[in-house]
């Protein structure tokens, strides 16, 4: 044996020997504790206007050379004309089918070519048109979304192979519970007057012709009533007079503004039950009326739902999937818009447990009305605290979120201060909105399912007065794609 090995052996041996004089034994009495919530410390977000008044609001973001670029055009699907449901998200998937002098085809592969990505989506309230380039890219780049938002053609033949693709999914969506519950349940909600509970059908789908299209976007698409939203690489100094270029000459005008009816909240619980032959699951929604985006309430209600329904570790969750196994997932939201959107719960379930998934979720509407115990309420904090931040990890990200500043005029430190305004809910704040807004006795409950068997078990619940109803009655006959 040399002595270079026999000093390896001894080294090794002195080692172990060592090793349990000096390791750490792991503490597994429990979870590690949780460092503090980080900080989120956006740049200032500066304010300009072009020279037909067109605001822009700029975030400089240098660490990676990429620039997202987001359109705000106040209109979307509640700005939909009564008989025109859908109108404005036809408008908006058909900007991108064809616009200036390129087609559909042509844009696609002008836009692959320059590894962007530029789309159209229409919301309730706004439509966007977004942009995400690389910054060498960008002088190529910005017109192509300049010709989509300002010179779209929407050619005919694109108009009708998106009229087939929209039937063709309403065929579709009358073999699918999950569609036709979430259909009936805006329906019934707000009613087919409210903006917020109209929806496609057949002879909606149908009427959408060229003109309107182009009405649409004329009345709308406007300097006045649009915002340019920049995050990435660049500079003022050196994209505001691109912008200038690209968009100076967009026109202003008057846009109107429609006037809406006020949604009436739900008075007592009903059940609207659906009738899905044969089906080995029931789709579940329960809800009513929730809140507006400037509510006060914004955080505490942020808050309770992460409690009640908003987490996999949340009330619904732990009793319907972890507990009972009824479902593979149950939750709840609430939907914050310009005017107060829905507060809804919903799980999918076996059909056998349906009666008493619903008997769970008031269960859990019940429970969450009394205070929570002070440890759940710092888990719940937490999750939404420690979270929160990943939110703005990209462009895209920071500028998505810049909407809801840009829309609802917040103040522009406004996510600076999130995690803070969270943490300082109270386990009163969240008990005083539960009781607000989740009211066991005035709720609206949609169930589709085989009524074979669950009506029976339903009933006995309870719950209200029990309206059975077919899937024509929820989405009208299926359409006739014979004659496309």
């Amino acid at each position: 044996m040399t002595t270079t090995t026999r000093s390896i052996r001894l080294a090794l041996a002195l080692f172990t020997c060592a090793a349990p004089l000096t390791a750490q034994v792991p503490d597994r009495s429990g979870p590690p504790e949780l460092g503090p919530p980080p900080t989120l410390s956006l740049p200032p977000i500066q304010e300009h206007r072009l020279s037909n008044g067109l605001r822009v609001m700029l975030m400089e973001k240098h660490q990676v050379p990429v620039v997202q670029v987001n359109v705000l055009v106040r209109t979307g699907s509640a700005y939909d004309p009564e008989g025109k449901e859908g109108l404005a998200s036809m408008t908006a998937d058909m900007m991108d089918e064809g616009a200036g002098t390129r087609n559909a085809l042509e844009l696609a592969d002008a836009i692959d070519f320059l590894g962007a990505r530029i789309g159209v989506r229409a919301g309730m309230h706004t439509t966007s048109a977004t942009m995400y380039t690389p910054v060498s890219k960008l002088d190529d780049a910005l017109p192509l979304l300049t010709d989509i938002l300002l010179r779209p053609t929407f050619p005919e033949d694109e108009l009708e192979r998106k009229r087939i693709s929209q039937l063709t999914q309403l065929l579709q969506a009358h073999d699918e519970p999950r569609a036709i519950a979430s259909v009936l349940f805006v329906k019934a909600l707000y009613g087919e007057d409210h903006p917020y509970g109209r929806t496609t059908d057949e002879q909606s789908i149908r009427s959408i012709g060229m003109a309107d299209l182009r009405s649409f976007h004329d009345t709308y698409f406007k300097a006045n009533n649009a915002v340019i939203i920049v995050v990435g690489d660049v500079t003022p100094s050196d994209f505001l007079p691109k912008l200038e270029r690209a968009f100076g000459s967009w026109s202003t005008g008057h846009v109107p503004s429609p006037s809406w009816p006020q949604a009436q909240q739900v008075r007592r619980t009903q059940v609207l039950l659906v009738d899905k032959p044969g089906a080995p699951q029931s789709e579940i929604r329960i809800g009513r009326i929730g809140a507006a985006r400037l509510t006060e309430d914004y955080f505490s209600l942020d808050v309770m739902n992460t409690i009640l329904g908003g987490s996999f570790t949340s009330r619904l969750n732990q009793n319907l999937r972890e507990d009972k196994g009824y479902t593979y997932g149950a939750g709840s939201s609430f939907t914050f818009w310009a005017f107060p959107g829905p507060f809804l719960a919903s799980s999918a379930v076996q059909s056998n447990a349906t009666a008493a998934s619903l008997e769970e979720f008031f269960k859990e509407f019940r429970r969450i009305r009394e205070p929570v115990p002070a440890d759940e309420l710092s888990r719940g904090k937490n999750y939404e605290a420690l979270s929160f931040p990943g939110n703005f990890e990209s462009a895209s990200g920071i500028a998505g979120n810049l909407e809801d500043i840009a829309i609802y005029d917040l103040p522009r430190d406004y996510f600076n201060q999130y995690v803070e305004r969270i943490l300082a809910v109270t386990q009163r704040d969240v008990r005083d909105v539960a009781r607000k807004y989740i009211v066991p006795d005035q709720m609206l409950v949609v169930v589709v399912g085989d009524r074979a068997t669950i009506e029976q078990d339903i009933r006995a619940l309870n719950l209200g007065p029990v309206r059975t109803m077919s899937i024509e009655d929820v989405l009208g006959p299926k359409p006739d794609l014979g004659g496309m």
